[in-house]
């Protein structure tokens, strides 16, 4: 799924990112752009991190954020 649309960044790119190295926005800013454009992508791109470190699917993440 495309977290920041401006830059063409997928959940997918992202998890990547952090299986890399990164460890929070301001890493996925330096290596996708996530957020330098327009910034809406931030709040997406910090729940996928913490899914990340809690090792939560994605699914279970954003049921448990309503």
């Amino acid at each position: 799924m495309y977290i920041c649309i401006c830059n063409a960044v997928t959940d997918s790119q992202i998890r990547e990112a952090l299986d890399d190295g990164a460890t929070s926005i301001a890493d996925l800013n330096k290596t996708l752009s996530v957020g330098s454009c327009c910034g809406k992508p931030t709040r997406s791109a910090r729940q996928i991190i913490k899914q990340y470190r809690s090792g939560m699917k994605i699914d279970e993440l954003s049921y448990n954020a309503m």
